[in-house]
């Protein structure tokens, strides 16, 4: 039996509760084979073998901010659709069903198509995140507001060492075919594609069997115009929801530096001279070491409060930024130590940074209106990936290193941490 303290780390959860929390164990496998490892370094070693590392890397940086902003501009209006009585498992799943059959058409990519590759990624990623508008919206649905930072924390965790499972069948698949034959990747790759896809569909089947819309608004006439109603008296009442405000232009600024450093970590890695296999061993490592951290966010959030936690990781992620920028400074026997050592802290926070962002917002709205709110919410987390990237991109294209884009995102994390001290949490402790 675990003994104290581990156990507490560990909450008890409702049947609904993990059928939520395996979609995250599910989505986490194209998070992290799509959006970080498998396709950014294929994308960068295989598809744009030809190109310049610096403009490969700014045409990925630009991909996701297109994904980025489709999704910006449709969670608002669906958000708002979502939260009348039925609309919220049907926007979901439809999402879901478009980010799967995307992820499966990957596996038919060809070395030189980098245009055609780049736009079966942003359909994939449209798809990805969409979904997770829907799924975040169910956080009111599935628990109540005192469980809500536990059962956060843990999707991100269960998330995090759930994903390990496929990637690491793709990562053997993949290593060996680099050892035996280059050409060899490209179908080790699609395979690779394929798995994610299959495991996100099997772990989504408890969610859509068991997780329901509790919370729920009627429609008068018609959703789509009921729901474009509420948003434009939402934006019209936005004085109502003054601390609502500040906490989500914080989150806007510091969640940007998070989701570039998640995003790009890769191609930064590759651009510094570190090697495919090398690169999804750390990826690997750095999934195992944030389970246990996540969970920790969760059960020290509970002891003292989310926006100090928040605070302690938007700080963690001011070091893994300098960090970045002073590898490429360092001796080359140094840069792959460090860069273990700037993972390994940056696992330590990035899941907690999340969840509790979350949940703390979940905490802050009205339960019937969740899909609306976490359509702003979307907002701002999306336009803060368009920003991200889309800089670190150009930046890296114009001087030739990727660090000094990196090293800007600093003003980011600042900015965030500022504003989130303005920001009154509900039921904190004083």
């Amino acid at each position: 039996m675990l003994k104290s303290p581990v156990r507490r780390f560990l909450p008890k959860l409702t049947r609904t509760e993990r059928a939520w929390i395996l979609y995250d164990v599910g989505n986490s496998a194209y998070t992290l084979a799509v959006t970080t490892a498998v396709f950014p370094i294929f994308f960068k070693t295989i598809v744009a073998a030809d190109i310049d590392d610096q403009v490969s890397t700014g045409m990925l940086g630009t991909a996701n901010t297109i994904a980025a902003l489709a999704v910006a501009l449709l969670a608002p209006i669906l958000g708002s659709m979502a939260d009348f009585s039925g609309n919220k498992k049907r926007l979901f799943a439809a999402f879901f069903a478009f980010g799967v059959l995307a992820t499966l058409l990957l596996a038919t990519v060809e070395p030189g198509t980098e245009t055609r590759v780049l736009f079966v990624f942003v359909l994939s990623a449209v798809g990805f995140a969409g979904s997770n508008v829907f799924y975040d919206a169910f956080l009111p649905d599935v628990t109540t507001p005192d469980r809500m930072h536990a059962v956060s924390t843990a999707g991100f965790a269960w998330g995090y060492i759930g994903s390990t499972i496929p990637f690491v069948v793709a990562m053997a698949l993949i290593v060996v075919a680099q050892n035996s034959d280059t050409i060899a990747t490209v179908p080790a790759t699609r395979l690779a594609f394929v798995l994610t896809g299959v495991w996100w569909v099997l772990f989504t089947i408890p969610m859509l069997r068991r997780v329901r819309q509790t919370h729920s608004l009627t429609a008068e006439h018609n959703a789509f115009l009921d729901g474009f109603r509420r948003l434009v008296r939402t934006f019209r009442e936005v004085r109502r929801y003054r601390n609502l405000a500040i906490f989500l232009a914080a989150y806007f600024l510091y969640i940007d530096g998070v989701g570039t450093i998640i995003k790009m970590a890769t191609a930064f890695g590759t651009d510094i001279g570190i090697s495919s296999d090398r690169l999804l061993v750390v990826l690997l490592a750095v999934q195992i070491v944030a389970f246990p951290f996540a969970l920790a966010y969760g059960y020290l959030a509970k002891l003292t409060s989310a926006k100090r936690m928040l605070s302690i990781g938007i700080l963690v992620y001011v070091v893994v930024t300098l960090g970045a920028f002073l590898i490429p400074r360092l001796p080359d026997g140094a840069q792959i130590g460090a860069f273990w050592g700037v993972s390994m802290l940056l696992a330590t926070s990035q899941g907690g940074i999340q969840a509790l962002s979350r949940s703390m917002y979940a905490q802050m709205i009205p339960a019937d209106s969740a899909a609306e709110f976490f359509g702003f919410y979307n907002i701002f987390g999306k336009f803060a990936a368009i920003l991200g990237p889309f800089l670190l991109g150009q930046v890296a294209v114009a001087t030739g290193d990727t660090s000094i884009g990196a090293l800007s995102l600093i003003v980011l994390f600042a900015g965030g941490f500022l504003l989130l001290q303005r920001v009154e949490e509900p039921g904190a402790r004083k």
